[in-house]
């Protein structure tokens, strides 16, 4: 199979679909590699690193997209994209179409075949392709809002862990998945006070004795209002799979928030999980409503892309080896955990989360394929 690697063109998105290391095993299985001039450059990664694993340099996305049976990506493929892409080509990448009903339309007039890395699963019930990202995301996330919460960034001018002779600052973490204890993580090693937000009880227990000195609490059990007052940085982590974030901070919850407080949606990919979120880019990272910052950067990841990448490609590689051996059909037919994945395929819209957001026509990919 010809395996196809375009540069990402989202604002300041550094990331690259494949390392050298991840072509290197590719052409190993018998398969061709072609890499857009420069794609890793912002990784790390030289066309002469390209080379020496034995893929070739391409110039253009037009010449990437027109040579491959399979085009791997870190974002979803963006307008100037959509149009380069092939009837029956593959697309394997972060789609996020619950955020998009205008993408998801285009993908599905290109009958292509487009699988997410977001919406695959595992025997855990966890989203292993979106777990890498998360943990980045998370950690990025408090240190963002630090950044934030400083003066000359409009903020309150306080420190997270405060100092010898004044009290730490107040983090307020929604949600207790990947993002979220990843938040957590940093919140507490930077010595924030830090308190946590989640349903299930499981997950409760296990962030309780994670992070003893942390209050964690039933998000069922409380009244969010109560918290926001006092909160210097929020930090909202709130996943449904695949399906819109749920709206869990307000607009008119903003009034009772301190001038000057912070607040990032890490949810935002998923259309964010505080009413007042837009998507913005690491160029124009914040704006302020009813004086509260707001950062919704919806590539987070794409600050660190050398980590980023290696973290990403370590947790997609064996996929995109098995994709390419079998094809998109059989790749989604011998395990229901790859077909979770598969968001389009030829016309059809087969990821039923998003048929129900949008009101779009859903077929069974198990009817079609």
């Amino acid at each position: 199979m010809i395996i196809g690697v375009p540069k990402e063109i989202k604002n300041h998105e550094y990331r690259v679909g494949l390392t050298p290391k991840s072509v290197e095993l590719l052409i190993k299985s018998n398969h061709s590699v072609i890499v857009e001039n420069q794609a890793g450059i912002g990784s790390g990664f030289t066309n002469d690193h390209y080379l020496s694993a034995g893929a070739k340099i391409e110039e253009t996305a037009i010449n990437i997209f027109n040579d491959s049976d399979l085009i791997i990506k870190v974002k979803e493929p963006q307008i100037e994209e959509i149009s380069l892409i092939k009837k029956d080509q593959i697309i394997f990448t972060y789609l996020h179409l619950a955020s998009s009903e205008n993408l998801t339309k285009q993908l599905i007039n290109s009958k292509c075949i487009s699988i997410a890395y977001e919406t695959i699963s595992d025997k855990a019930n966890g989203l292993p392709l979106l777990t890498p990202m998360s943990e980045i995301a998370g950690r990025l996330s408090v240190q963002a809002g630090a950044q934030c919460l400083e003066k000359h960034s409009g903020g309150l001018g306080v420190l997270l862990g405060g100092s010898s002779y004044s009290k730490p600052a107040e983090t307020l973490v929604i949600g207790g998945g990947v993002v979220g204890y990843n938040a957590s993580l940093i919140a507490t090693g930077m010595g924030s006070n830090l308190t946590i937000l989640e349903k299930s009880k499981s997950k409760i227990e296990y962030l309780k004795n994670k992070f003893p000195k942390a209050v964690v609490l039933n998000f069922d059990d409380i009244k969010i209002q109560d918290l926001l007052v006092n909160a210097d940085l929020v930090i909202g982590a709130v996943l449904i799979p695949g399906t819109l974030a749920p709206k869990v901070i307000t607009a008119k919850d903003l009034k009772i928030m301190q001038s000057g407080s912070v607040i990032v949606d890490v949810s935002i990919d998923q259309g964010g999980c505080f009413e007042t979120s837009h998507a913005t880019t690491h160029q124009d990272p914040t704006y302020v409503i009813d004086n509260v910052i707001h950062y919704c950067v919806a590539n987070m990841p794409g600050a660190v892309p050398r980590t980023s990448t290696i973290s990403l490609n370590t947790a997609t590689i064996n996929y995109i080896l098995q994709l390419a051996d079998m094809g998109a059909e059989k790749f989604c037919k011998i395990d229901h955990h790859h077909l979770s994945g598969l968001n389009t395929y030829k016309g059809h819209l087969t990821y039923k989360p998003v048929a129900d957001i949008f009101n779009i026509k859903y077929t069974d990919p198990n009817s079609i394929i």
